[in-house]
């Protein structure tokens, strides 16, 4: 019965960080860093500083790129973090009839989810090319669209200082930060930055955390 009792305090224990590591965003400063058009080869660089900073982000993936790389989307989903759909082949959307758009994001969700086992719920449009017809279908697939509070365009300006520059200029309460894994000075710089967020008080989560238990949800664009 000791021992018993002894195994029972034990696992009790080793639940506890888990349930500490629980953030509610409604009590404190949250700040979502988001990153699309990979996985790729600079990701798992990423994914290292994240976790070094107990940092947690939300990446949208490029069918394509996942057929190329399914180990690093399977490690994205593995390491805590969230993903969305990003089409196929970084498709401009509007541009597509509706089966060409359906295609896009169907084929990108079942490469996802043989990919990490976990089917999307959210999809992020390339460029942010949307409209009320595009999100008709992405609600076909159960899918919330998750846009942006502010874009470092991070693959414009190819330099670290700048880019460390832009995401402190953009970051807010409740902000949601277009970045891309893809960009190698946005990755090498990473580090600085999730210490500096940190430092300003920033509790840096995922999507479906910053929106609170409310979210996402099909047919509905977030923020």
């Amino acid at each position: 019965m000791v021992i018993h009792a002894l195994l029972a305090a034990s696992l009790a224990f080793t639940s506890l960080p888990a349930q500490a590591a629980a953030v509610d965003c409604s009590r404190v400063k949250c700040l979502a860093l988001t990153f699309d058009d990979g996985p790729g080869k600079y990701t798992n660089a990423l994914l290292k500083a994240l976790a070094k900073e107990r940092a947690k982000a939300t990446f949208f993936l490029v069918g394509k790129r996942v057929e190329k790389m399914p180990g690093m989307a399977k490690k994205i989903v593995a390491r805590g973090h969230a993903i969305g759909n990003h089409t196929y082949s970084h498709a401009w959307l509007p541009s597509l009839s509706d089966d060409e758009i359906l295609e896009e994001l169907k084929v990108t969700q079942e490469v996802i989810e043989k990919a990490t086992g976990q089917r999307p719920d959210m999809y992020r449009p390339p460029y942010g090319k949307t409209d009320e017809r595009v999100l008709g279908v992405a609600t076909q697939v159960d899918l919330s669209e998750i846009l942006w509070t502010g874009t470092t365009l991070d693959w414009s300006l190819k330099d670290t200082k700048k880019i460390k520059a832009a995401v402190l200029k953009l970051a807010k309460r409740d902000g949601v930060i277009l970045m891309h894994d893809v960009v190698p000075e946005t990755v090498k710089v990473m580090p600085e930055v999730l210490r500096e967020l940190k430092k300003r008080g920033y509790h840096l989560v995922t999507v479906p955390v910053l929106l609170r238990g409310k979210g996402p949800k099909p047919g509905v664009t977030y923020p």
